[in-house]
């Protein structure tokens, strides 16, 4: 493991994350966890169940997930858990190394963090589903398109020739990927180029071993 930050306690670390066919936001963390190649322990809490907010209460001051606990130290946002993780293994080069692809990447990466609403309520992850789209609706368009739209400019101006946004995999492909995930379950309509990237995620190795644990949960959400 690399050099870690003083007070945490230990070296130790652990995240706890929901059921990793519905929880959008502990892929994120997990996939920004395992590019860094660290040994970490995995705590998994079923959601939507009668003991899922005793559970997650036990770990999350927030009581949601992804938390990740660093020794005595915790951290339960999955973009702060991201930043955090770039800090403590600066060698894994989770963020581009280039100033302006740097900040392009974080500027994408908040703005999937913080937005796109219509999609996440229309379209819930649910990787081992096939669903028919939801209704055409002019907001969920407008996602889509946005979406689309910021894949195609990362990769044209920063991907170096790569298949991932930035050339290499970096936090902002963890924060893109649940995305993927959804196309893949609803398949929209998307451009050649979006597509190219959607096979890029799924094809990642770290997101095949996620899925493959996804479909071995015996954990079924009626409505996710």
């Amino acid at each position: 493991m690399a050099q870690t930050n003083e007070g945490t306690g230990d070296d130790k670390l652990t995240l706890v994350i929901g059921n990793k066919n519905y929880s959008s936001w502990s892929l994120r963390a997990w996939l920004a966890l395992e590019m860094t190649g660290a040994p970490f322990e995995e705590i998994v809490i079923p959601l939507d169940r009668e003991e899922t907010a005793a559970a997650i209460a036990a770990h999350s001051p927030s009581r949601r997930v992804p938390v990740l606990k660093h020794g005595a130290f915790q951290v339960w946002d999955s973009l702060a858990i991201a930043e955090y993780l770039a800090d403590l293994f600066p060698a894994a080069a989770l963020w581009p190394s280039d100033r302006q692809a740097r900040a392009r990447a974080r500027t994408v990466t908040a703005e999937m963090h913080a937005g796109f609403a219509t999609l996440r309520k229309t379209m819930p992850m649910d990787l081992r589903a096939r669903r028919a789209l939801p209704p055409k609706a002019p907001a969920l368009d407008a996602d889509i398109a946005r979406i689309c739209e910021i894949w195609q400019d990362c990769r044209e101006h920063f991907g170096q020739d790569g298949a991932f946004l930035f050339g290499s995999a970096s936090i902002a492909d963890a924060f893109f990927a649940p995305v993927v995930s959804r196309f893949a379950t609803y398949r929209p309509q998307l451009s050649d180029a979006a597509e190219r990237y959607v096979a890029t995620i799924w094809e990642w190795p770290a997101m095949q071993s996620w899925a493959a644990a996804a479909e071995q949960e015996p954990w079924h959400i009626e409505n996710p």
